[in-house]
């Protein structure tokens, strides 16, 4: 006979935490037959099974498999990708996300991130509330690399020459963005900030979604960065839909560099390496 089934039902505690209900093959006391869901809480995301069990009574006339679909769509999910080698059927996991409008926390080369698509205003407009920002303070993206950078921003030859040497790597360039950056990703001067993280999952994430991915760094409201994937799940469910666990971050900003005009500007000197400005 095949081992017993069991059933995760929510419990009263955080997102993380679940109550583990067996049922057995002997008969109970106005026991019913339910065809319901089974849902894993795993490190790798849910799985999802279709049983056909015993249930006890107090449980016989509750809509289980309801209740199980309704946490499943309210939780985060907590996803572990390899940082060096992302494996392709997880990104495609957090690619079906971006392309719904989700929101979804990602590792760097800096810090953990909160981004989502940066064509899809709704998703931007919750990351703004989120982050309890100033609409006048566009995000940063991030680009795949230096020719998908040049389809969204203009860039000199000089900046073209300067960034060919950083990146990838820690860095954030302020370009004047092109016609094919949303309004709300661009300051009043038309300029963004761009990024080309030294990260495979991001490189990853826009080749797979085809656009670039917000970056802004996944912050509490008191200022600290989290850089424990588990506590920036617990800490945003459930306004985010999904968390990548990549690993350790060096939990240092990037290097932000203005690239408008023939001399460069160090607006914030951070983890990449800025002596070449100075």
């Amino acid at each position: 006979m095949a081992p017993n089934p069991a059933v995760w039902l929510p419990g009263k505690g955080t997102s993380r935490e679940w109550v583990s209900v067996f049922f057995t093959h002997r008969p109970y006391q106005k026991a019913g037959s339910l065809s319901i869901l089974y849902l894993g809480c795993l490190g790798s995301g849910f799985v999802l099974k279709s049983y056909a069990v015993l249930a006890r009574s107090r449980f016989a006339r509750t809509d289980v498999s309801l209740l199980i679909k309704t946490q499943m769509q309210t939780n985060a999910m907590l996803l572990t990708i390899n940082p060096q080698n992302p494996q392709a059927r997880m990104i495609a996991k957090v690619g079906e996300v971006l392309k719904r409008g989700g929101i979804i926390a990602y590792p760097t080369d800096t810090y953990y991130g909160i981004g989502c698509d940066i064509m899809n205003k709704k998703a931007i407009e919750k990351i703004y509330q989120l982050r309890q920002r100033d609409r006048n303070k566009p995000f940063s993206f991030i680009c795949s690399d230096l020719k998908n950078i040049s389809d969204y921003a203009k860039v000199s030859n000089y900046a073209y020459k300067t960034m060919r040497r950083l990146l990838p790597g820690p860095y954030t360039f302020i370009l004047e963005g092109s016609k094919l950056v949303p309004k709300i990703m661009l300051t009043k001067r038309r300029t963004a900030g761009i990024r080309v993280p030294n990260s495979p999952i991001c490189m990853a994430l826009v080749e797979e979604l085809g656009h670039p991915i917000i970056s802004s760094s996944a912050a509490g409201p008191d200022g600290v960065v989290f850089d424990d994937p588990s506590l920036l799940h617990d800490h945003f469910h459930p306004r985010i839909d999904l968390v990548i666990d990549g690993g350790p971050v060096p939990g240092r900003p990037s290097s932000v560099i203005s690239l408008i005009g023939d001399t460069p500007e160090v607006i914030r000197a951070g983890l990449g390496d800025i002596s070449e400005f100075l």
